[in-house]
């Protein structure tokens, strides 16, 4: 298991150094830079800049391989960066925003994961029933409605009409943290996004593992375990959800990335503190740094999702052998 840790992980550095390469090379294709941002920003304005002594402070004014190797060089030491607005450290910011956005993340797998499986199982148990037929609209609206769509009816319905949830934010500004009050105030706000963000991958597992439960249930062994007899809940949860939870851990691994990227709209949408309102904080002034740190622990969070999806698999089934 360890061997096949490691070889995993050897694997995976090739990925990081390509992302890289692509990361800059796109945004130096991307028309413009940060002191073109500043310049059309305090245009009519009365600060005059000097241009070419700020390219020179950022390092822009150095060939673009220079600039890809310092990069590089930088994060191997830890060092993001300085953000080109503020001076500020890109690791500090990300730092600091970069909790919420796990919770909101922990939050939305955890419910995803919870409502989707058992409904799905229920589906499969009920297939061709009201309830199956209604489980399976909601999967097909869960899919393709945009999460931005949803958060706008959620926070309209829960929010501003029936005043169960807050419309945003962190935490109730004035609250004493540390105390289990504080705690259930930050589930409080937490909850309306989490759900958000967690539909579409609800809807995915429930669907996931609808379809797989119906191929196991049919299977000789699920026929044997009846004629021992066996209790149904043992039966299902023992011999049948085992064996189909493979497609479902690989569609859960699958959907951690998205819950990430999904989580910038959600929380522009929610006002909340985390590494989405950052990064589009970084696109709008261009804040280049930042940027590729952003991509890059997206990149990150992919290759680690996939390594946890592919360990997982040696849980579930002993089957499953790492040679």
């Amino acid at each position: 298991m360890n061997q096949y840790i490691f070889r995993r992980i050897f694997q995976a550095l090739p990925v990081l150094v390509g992302i890289t390469i692509i990361t800059f090379t796109f945004t130096e294709l991307a028309p413009g830079d940060a002191v073109s941002a500043m310049l059309m920003e305090q245009q009519g304005g009365a600060v005059d800049i000097d241009v070419e002594a700020l390219r020179a402070r950022y390092g822009l004014d150095q060939p673009a391989p220079v600039r890809y190797v310092r990069w590089v060089s930088g994060l191997l030491q830890g060092n993001m960066g300085i953000r080109m607005r503020s001076g500020v450290p890109v690791s500090e910011d990300i730092a600091r925003r970069l909790p919420a956005t796990l919770q909101l993340m922990l939050a939305a797998a955890l419910f995803s994961v919870v409502i989707g499986i058992p409904l799905g199982v229920l589906s499969a148990l009920r297939q061709y029933s009201v309830l199956d037929y209604v489980l399976t609209g909601f999967v097909f609206i869960g899919i393709s409605v945009p999460g931005f769509f949803a958060a706008i009816v959620v926070i309209y319905i829960f929010a501003v009409r029936l005043g169960w949830f807050p419309t945003g934010g962190y935490d109730t500004p004035g609250a004493d943290l540390g105390t289990l009050a504080s705690v259930l105030d930050r589930l409080h706000h937490m909850a309306l996004p989490a759900i958000v963000l967690g539909i579409e991958s609800t809807a995915a597992i429930m669907r996931y593992t609808r379809t797989s439960m119906l191929e196991v249930i049919r299977q000789d062994y699920m026929i044997t375990a009846r004629s021992k007899g066996l209790s149904a809940f043992m039966i299902t949860l023992r011999h049948g959800l085992r064996n189909a939870l493979l497609p479902v851990i690989t569609i859960i691994g699958l959907r951690l990335p998205s819950l990430f990227g999904g989580a910038i709209i959600i929380e522009t949408i929610f006002n909340w503190p985390g590494m989405g309102t950052l990064y589009m904080d970084g696109v709008s002034t261009r804040d280049y740094p930042l940027i590729m740190s952003m991509v890059l622990i997206s990149a990150f969070v992919i290759v680690v999702s996939n390594l946890i999806t592919d360990l997982t698999y040696a849980l579930v089934d002993p089957r499953v052998r790492y040679e």
